[in-house]
C-alpha cells in the first residue's frame, strides 16, 4: 500500500471524497461505520475522522472549535449531530478541553468502561485527573438528579445566583469529563440542556459497567484501526491517552499483535499498525 492509497481509503471511510452527509440517515450510517469521531478537527489529533468533515465532504478548509461560529456549515452540522443525540443514535463526551468526541450507540459503552463511574447514581468524587470534584460540581449533579434536564442558567438560578457562568462551565466540564452528566438537547431560548447520564442512557451505562478496561481498549483500538486503516503506535497512544494510560494501551496493542489480530504494515519509511487482513485477502495479494 502506498501513502496515496492509504489517504484515499481514509477519505472513503471518513466521507471526505466530495459528497457530504445531509440527512439523519446518512449521519447515522457514518457514525455507525466510523464508530467515533471528533466534532471538529484538532491539530493535536490529526488522525481521527470528524463530523464536520463528513458534513462538508472534505478534509480541507474545515473550522476548528474556536472558529466554528464563523462558518455557516458548522451550525448545520451541529443541528444534524443534535438530532443523532436526541434519538440516542450517538453520544457525546468531552475528550480534552473544548474537543468533543461523538461515539456511536454501540461503541459508547466501551468509552464509558474507561472513563465512567462504576456507581453511576452515587455523588461524584474524583475528577478525571484524580483531584476531588468541586463542591459546585457536586451540587449540580444532585440538582440534575433531583429535577431532571436543566440549562446552565436554570442550574445557576437553582443552586447559587452569585456563581459566575465561567464557574458553572468549569463545574459542568468536571462532571462531563467523567461521564456523570451529558448534553441531551439544545433549545434556542435556553441553550444546552444537561442531565445525569445514567438516566439519559441507562442501557449504555449498564453495558459499560460490565466491560473490563482491557476489553474496552481492545474493542476501541480495533474500531479505530478499521477507520484509519493503519497508524503509527505513537499516534494510537496519543489519541487513546485521553481515555486510558499509555501503559495499558501498549499492553493491549502488544496482546493484539501477539494474537495476530493486529499486524505491521510498512508504508514508505513508516512502520504502521493495522487490523490483520483475512487469510483469503492475504492470499489474493500474494498471487497479485
Amino acid at each position: 500500500m502506498t501513502e496515496q492509497e492509504l489517504e484515499q481509503q481514509r477519505a472513503i471511510n471518513w466521507r471526505t471524497t466530495g459528497e457530504g452527509i445531509r440527512t439523519v440517515e446518512d449521519a447515522r450510517s457514518f457514525i455507525d461505520t466510523a464508530g467515533f469521531c471528533l466534532m471538529y478537527p484538532d491539530r493535536s489529533l490529526p488522525l481521527v475522522p470528524t463530523f464536520m468533515g463528513a458534513y462538508a465532504g472534505t478534509a480541507t478548509s474545515l473550522p476548528d472549535v474556536k472558529h466554528a461560529f464563523a462558518d455557516p456549515r458548522a451550525q448545520q452540522a451541529t443541528d444534524l449531530m443534535v438530532r443523532l443525540l436526541r434519538e440516542k443514535a450517538a453520544f457525546e463526551m468531552s475528550l480534552h478541553g473544548a474537543t468533543t468526541l461523538i461515539a456511536s450507540a454501540a461503541l459508547f459503552p466501551f468509552f464509558y468502561a474507561l472513563v465512567g463511574d462504576r456507581t453511576p447514581k452515587a455523588a461524584p468524587k474524583m475528577k478525571a485527573q484524580g483531584a476531588p470534584v468541586s463542591e459546585l460540581a457536586s451540587s449540580i449533579f444532585a440538582t440534575l438528579q433531583k429535577h431532571g434536564p436543566m440549562s446552565k442558567g436554570q442550574l445557576q438560578a437553582q443552586i447559587a445566583r452569585e456563581t459566575s457562568l465561567a464557574a458553572m462551565d468549569r463545574a459542568l466540564g468536571e462532571l462531563w469529563s467523567i461521564l456523570k452528566i451529558t448534553r441531551v438537547d439544545y433549545r434556542e431560548s435556553e441553550g444546552v440542556l444537561w442531565d445525569v447520564l445514567y438516566r439519559w442512557a441507562p442501557q449504555q451505562v449498564r453495558d459499560g459497567i460490565q466491560i473490563s478496561q482491557h476489553e474496552a481498549i481492545s474493542a476501541l483500538l480495533s474500531k479505530y484501526l478499521e477507520s484509519v486503516v493503519a497508524a503509527e503506535q505513537e499516534v494510537i497512544e496519543q489519541f487513546f491517552s485521553h481515555v486510558a494510560s499509555r501503559s495499558k494501551i501498549r499492553e493491549a496493542v502488544n496482546a493484539l499483535l501477539q494474537a495476530r489480530e493486529l499486524s505491521f504494515l510498512v508504508v514508505g519509511t513508516k512502520s504502521l499498525i493495522r487490523m490483520t487482513p483475512p487469510p483469503e485477502q492475504q492470499r489474493r495479494r500474494g498471487h497479485g
